[in-house]
């Protein structure tokens, strides 16, 4: 059986996305890292060859945080690409822009706080 969730192959790429987050993304992983929402989000959970910002298994929710590089129309075709392999695996998807990271995180919870 072929491994598609986390694969080894790509750990180091997980590391250091890890360890390079960006600023939107510390501030929404402080906000639902530990249970602070009643469920348990992981950083760069990868599905196949996929990396995702975040990820709660147990509901099965991915939320991404799209900066002004998703905004290009090459990277907007492969988000959707990659969105829609995701999705075919029963995996929801939250997308949020920095701006709403920024300006408006208490929105941001409530929208995942509803799924």
């Amino acid at each position: 059986m072929t491994r598609v969730y986390n694969k080894v192959g790509i750990k180091g790429v997980r590391l250091k996305l890890r360890k390079d987050q960006t600023e939107a993304e510390g501030i929404l992983w402080d906000c639902i890292r530990n249970n602070k929402l009643g469920v348990r989000f992981k950083r760069q959970y990868s599905v196949d060859n996929f990396v995702l910002d975040f990820y709660a298994p147990s509901i099965k929710l991915a939320i991404e945080v799209d900066g002004d590089y998703h905004n290009k129309k090459d990277v907007i075709e492969y988000d959707l690409m990659r969105e829609e392999f995701i999705s075919n695996t029963g995996i929801k998807f939250l997308r949020f822009s920095n701006n709403e990271i920024f300006n408006d995180i208490v929105n941001v919870v409530n929208k995942i706080k509803q799924n």
